[in-house]
Parts: structure tokens; C-alpha cells; sequence
């Protein structure tokens, strides 16, 4: 799945949309204390109230909120996997029968209690439903409305919750005029901030993936790899921030003892960004060893070679083969995303203006400088530019 196809599935988790259609909700209790199921309760969902239903779909929304390779993982299913979950998704979602159709989630729910303890008592919510899409007119002249025929899209969704203690209040009593301690014992499900969920299957340019299942993260690039590999019985999947940290280590094992400084680093990015206007019409653009090849030879980086490139790969990555998606390692050219750390002073810029900054050496300190095409203004103060280098004792590294 791509972001607008997350987009368009999200955007329908509203009340009253004819566009999407939940048949049933399925809500289970797990207790912290003994990893069991202390109660589970199915319900059409058309039978909850309207505010039940409100809160539910704000709940099914975070599931699918966040940038994908961040917080959102289009996961493969393993192959050859004993009680397979993937299996066990599909036949609940062809199931007809509501009996059958709890089996396979419960069945799901012991998967996610198998060697799991959880710090608190969590709720995990199951619906299935389906998603229509309306057709695009192929002829403007066609006079047929584009909601008579639609994509149909069957779905399972998942939403862990956890539960917390009801605050403890003190209240004032109208009627009896006294102030009253507010005894309250149930907890309180948390539907504002999802631990976890996934969405199967796949939707991708509106056709159903059974080999693919979207999995949702609690935080950003925080993977449960326990619910992805044991629950799922899917493939672990590289955050973009693992994946920049990875690219970052072969370029450093390629570059050896070289001084990586700013100006290369800008042309590195450059490139890379390069690569990513070069292929716009391809949904995700990567890069192969070779191509990291082709970039670091471009960017000035000296002595680079396959031979080299290769070996890096294979020492960072164990695969030679692996292939990184530019986006996750280019930083975004419209914002300042470059971090530049300090123990005085982080400070944020944009990739393209990397090549503006230097690190000098002057007197025996480091100093970090910023070429600037104006005066600059702190706090409402301009700044008076002054004097710091003396011809010719100016000294970059």
C-alpha cells in the first residue's frame, strides 16, 4: 500500500458513510495479571450508540495514521509457517458465520498471549467490514453516476488498547451541598492512543493483497517484533530510521579515512534526491549497490569502486542484494531536516543549504560557521557582523 491508498481507506471511518460498511466488532479482555482472557463479547456494529461508534472509528483511524516505514509497515507473510496467521485471517474473512468468524480471532488473540506478558490489562478490538470505491468514469459523456459501480474491498481490522486507572476526583454534590470523594473501580480503555493493529489485507491500486497485511506501530519506529514475527508470522521490516542508519555505516565503510565534510555530504544528498526526481514515475524509488556506487562516485567521494561498494553491503547488511528506499534516506528537501548536534546548540537546517555550513579551526577551538546572505536576527536582534579571522590564519577542515 501506498500513503493514498491508507489515505482513502482512513478518510471512510466516519458515521454515516455508505462507503464503508462494519458488520461486526469483536472486543476481548486481557487481564496483566495472568495473560488470559477474561472476557470477549461480539456485537453487530450497527447496535452500538452513536457515541460508542464515534469513538470507535477516531480508534480505527489512528490504526492508520502515520508515514509509512515510520509508523505504518506493509508486512509479507512468511511462508511454510505452522498455524499460520495469515491462513487464519483469510478464513475469518470469508467466514459467514459469527461463531466461526470469533474462533479465528480468538485463535489470533491466544497467538498475541503466547509467551507475552503485558504491563497493564489490554483490550484487542477486531471488526471486518468492507470498503467501496467508486469507479472513475472512463467517458466524461457517461451519464452512469461513478457510485453505481464501485471496488469492493473485504477487511479485517485490529486495534490493541491498553486500560489505565480512573482518576481519583473529588466532587461537590448540588443537591446535598457536601463535597464527595468519587469512587469509580472500572477502567478506563484507552481509544486515543492504539498500541498496536494491523489492517488485512493489503489494498494496493484497488485490488486486495492476501499475501501482504499493513502493520501499525504504538510509536514511530518502535516495531513490536514479537507481534510481527509471532503473532503475524510475517517479515521483519526496516524502519526508514534504521534505514538511514544503515546507509550511513556503508558510506563510512566505503569512505575509510576520508573527511566526510559538508560539502560532500550535501552532494550526496543532492544526488540521491537527484535519483528520486529522475524515477517520480515510479511509486517508490531504491537503491541498489550499484547505484550507492553511482552516488558516491558523483559526490566526490574519492577511490570508490563495486568492489568496495559491494563489500560494504555485505559487511553492514549481510545482503549484497539489499536495496534502500530513497526517500527514507534523503531527507526531505522543503524542511529543515538536517539535525546538526552541539553539546552549546542543536540547530535544524535544510539539506540544499548544507553546503553553507562549515567546521573551522581557529586559535586552537573548533567553531562551527554558517555562510549567511543577510544579517542575522536573534530574538528580534540584528546582529552586528564582526571580525574573526585574520588573513590568511583561516584554517577548514
Amino acid at each position: 500500500m501506498n500513503k493514498k491508498d491508507i489515505a482513502g481507506i482512513r478518510k471512510q471511518f466516519k458515521l454515516n458513510n455508505d462507503l464503508l460498511k462494519i458488520s461486526e466488532i469483536f472486543n476481548v479482555y486481557i487481564m496483566k495479571e495472568s495473560s488470559e482472557i477474561y472476557h470477549h463479547q461480539s456485537l453487530s456494529f450497527e447496535l452500538l450508540e452513536e457515541e460508542q461508534k464515534e469513538l470507535f472509528m477516531d480508534n480505527f483511524k489512528k490504526v492508520l495514521s502515520g508515514q509509512l516505514d515510520e509508523k505504518l509497515f506493509e508486512l509479507k507473510f512468511q511462508r511454510d509457517v505452522e498455524n499460520n496467521s495469515q491462513l487464519i485471517l483469510h478464513q475469518g474473512l470469508l467466514s459467514n458465520d459469527t461463531e466461526e468468524w470469533k474462533g479465528h480471532m480468538l485463535h489470533l488473540v491466544e497467538k498475541m498471549l503466547k509467551d507475552k506478558q503485558y504491563e497493564m490489562d489490554i483490550v484487542v478490538t477486531f471488526i471486518r467490514g468492507e470498503y467501496m470505491k467508486p469507479m472513475k468514469n472512463t467517458s466524461d459523456e457517461s451519464e452512469e453516476s461513478e457510485r453505481n459501480t464501485v471496488y469492493s474491498h473485504p477487511f479485517i481490522l485490529c486495534s490493541m488498547n491498553k486500560t489505565q486507572d480512573p482518576k481519583k476526583e473529588l466532587l461537590f454534590d448540588y443537591i446535598e451541598k457536601e463535597f464527595k470523594y468519587n469512587i469509580v473501580v472500572d477502567p478506563i480503555i484507552n481509544l486515543k492512543a492504539p498500541i498496536s493493529g494491523f489492517l488485512f489485507p493489503s489494498i494496493t491500486d484497488n485490488a486486495a493483497d492476501v499475501n501482504h497485511v499493513l502493520y501499525s506501530a504504538g510509536k514511530k519506529n518502535e516495531l513490536n517484533y514479537h507481534f510481527i514475527e509471532e503473532v503475524l508470522n510475517a517479515e521483519e521490516k526496516m524502519t526508514a530510521a534504521q534505514d538511514k542508519i544503515v546507509f550511513e555505516e556503508i558510506v563510512k565503510n566505503v569512505a575509510g579515512d576520508q573527511k566526510i565534510n559538508t560539502s560532500t555530504l550535501s552532494n550526496v544528498y543532492d544526488e540521491i534526491h537527484r535519483v528520486v526526481e529522475e524515477n517520480e514515475e515510479e511509486e517508490i524509488p531504491k537503491l541498489d549497490y550499484k547505484d550507492v556506487e553511482k552516488v558516491l562516485k558523483s559526490s566526490g567521494i574519492e577511490d570508490v569502486n563495486s568492489e568496495k561498494v559491494e563489500t560494504a553491503f555485505k559487511t553492514v547488511t549481510d545482503d549484497e542484494s539489499y536495496e534502500f528506499k530513497a526517500n527514507n534516506i534523503v531527507p526531505k528537501y522543503n524542511s529543515k531536516s538536517i539535525k546538526i548536534e552541539t553539546k552549546l546548540a542543536n540547530i535544524s537546517i535544510s539539506p540544499q543549504d548544507l553546503r553553507y555550513v562549515r567546521q573551522v579551526h581557529f586559535s586552537g577551538k573548533r567553531y562551527l560557521m554558517m555562510e549567511v546572505e543577510e544579517n542575522t536576527v536573534i530574538e528580534g536582534f540584528e546582529m552586528i557582523p564582526e571580525a574573526l579571522f585574520e588573513k590568511g590564519k583561516e584554517n577548514t577542515e
